[in-house]
């Protein structure tokens, strides 16, 4: 059990919150209330559903700020899954001139968004000419009223001062574009960071407003356009348009041949084999982790994680010799990377990239798909995907049911490698 849920216990416990919820539908509460159990601001941060405290997920329950000191709980819909990114990925070019923004320096979501503006992302994926970085930063929200969902119908929510918190702002000749950025990759995201800058700000402004959510992660952007079809309905958001960018890696299909030539195989390891279709959050994790290595229950609650995502991406980063497991004398799960991790996390980019790659090519199951890629300008069947892992020896592999999922695997880190090819 987490420090917040400890305390949420004892708050709900001593101002009866429940009962409150069950009569009168909602619960106010000051800031200086909670601060009696914790600091306000660590309790009550919920970026994603899985943030929350298990009191709130037992009862489906959320929270939101009101004012500058007062929050109201109720059983609110406040999050949004992220739909699931487009498969075409247009490629950016960092200008020669500039030798601070390569994407091994990229270190937090501020540079990100310097960079993106920096490359022509944001000029061609908010279509505004004259585009300039204007407000960004803590700022008080005004005063205004929504509807929102809860699980039981409709609610107003009236809002005074309320803190709001925008990553950045770029305003042009026909749009003011308010963006929240992240350098981590999640599910699912917390409306109220799009909704509460858009409301404080269209009653400033004449433009129309775009909201734009960015992730960054390894030289990736990936953008999501959302609009409020009713401004004043915290749940009519919709999302207008989605689209990558990659920073050019200069990588070549020779690149990727020479390495299948020099790369020899290597028996498997004995470890269960990935599943982890994503290596875009393998990379991300790897991202945190040459930052601070971190324990299973970090992990979890970092990336919004069940328990089981956490072991699949985990024993990804092992399969590939990028990740180490410790238990320590307390039998506390750690995971930090191995010497090799660091190395390849700490390479100029392009170099990384074709680390990781290599990392990959060693094990025959990938490489023979990727082969057949190559060769055939296709992705090969997922039967014959099948055939192929059957051939190359996986540890513990059996059914045919753990065989068909284990492929999506395989097909997942073929695309990321092709994606890397200029």
């Amino acid at each position: 059990m987490t420090q917040n849920d400890n305390a949420w216990n004892k708050i709900f416990e001593k101002y009866d919150i429940l009962k409150h919820v069950e009569t009168e539908g909602c619960f106010e509460i000051q800031a200086s209330s909670i601060k009696e159990f914790r600091e306000p601001r660590l309790m009550t941060k919920f970026d994603h559903q899985q943030d929350l405290p298990q009191l709130f997920k037992v009862n489906k329950l959320s929270i939101l700020p009101i004012t500058r000191g007062s929050y109201i709980i109720a059983p609110f819909l406040t999050f949004c899954k992220f739909e699931e990114a487009s498969t075409a990925i247009k490629r950016v070019y960092i200008p020669d001139h500039l030798q601070s923004l390569m994407p091994e320096n990229i270190m937090n979501e501020a540079m990100a968004l310097d960079c993106a503006y920096s490359c022509g992302i944001l000029e061609e994926f908010l279509r505004d000419e004259a585009l300039y970085p204007t407000v960004s930063g803590r700022m008080g929200s005004g005063k205004f009223e929504f509807k929102i969902n809860t699980t039981n119908g409709e609610r107003k929510v009236n809002v005074e001062n309320s803190q709001i918190e925008i990553d950045a702002a770029y305003e042009g000749v026909n749009f003011l574009s308010l963006f929240e950025a992240k350098s981590e990759i999640y599910d699912d995201f917390l409306i109220r960071q799009l909704y509460y800058p858009f409301r404080a700000w269209r009653s400033r402004v004449t433009k129309e407003i775009k909201s734009v959510f960015l992730v960054y992660s390894n030289g990736t952007f990936n953008l999501y356009q959302y609009k409020f079809a009713d401004p004043f309905n915290y749940n009519s958001l919709q999302l207008v348009k989605q689209e990558n960018f990659l920073i050019a890696t200069s990588i070549s299909v020779r690149d990727i041949q020479e390495l299948l030539r020099d790369v020899e195989i290597e028996p498997e390891p004995e470890l269960p084999f990935p599943q982890a279709d994503s290596m875009s959050r393998i990379i991300n994790l790897l991202e945190t982790l040459n930052k601070h290595d971190m324990s299973k229950s970090d992990i979890t609650d970092f990336y919004a994680f069940d328990e089981r995502q956490t072991n699949y991406y985990t024993d990804a980063g092992r399969y590939l010799g990028l990740i180490e497991k410790t238990v320590t004398s307390r039998k506390v799960i750690k995971f930090s990377l191995t010497y090799l991790g660091k190395k390849i996390m700490n390479l100029p980019y392009k170099d990384r990239q074709l680390g990781i790659v290599k990392q990959i090519v060693k094990h025959s199951a990938f490489r023979n798909v990727l082969e057949i890629h190559l060769k055939y300008g296709e992705m090969p069947s997922r039967s014959r995907v099948i055939q192929i892992m059957k051939n190359s020896h996986l540890y513990k592999i059996n059914s045919e049911e753990t065989y068909n999922r284990r492929a999506s695997t395989i097909i997942g880190w073929v695309n990321w490698i092709l994606t890397v090819i200029d």
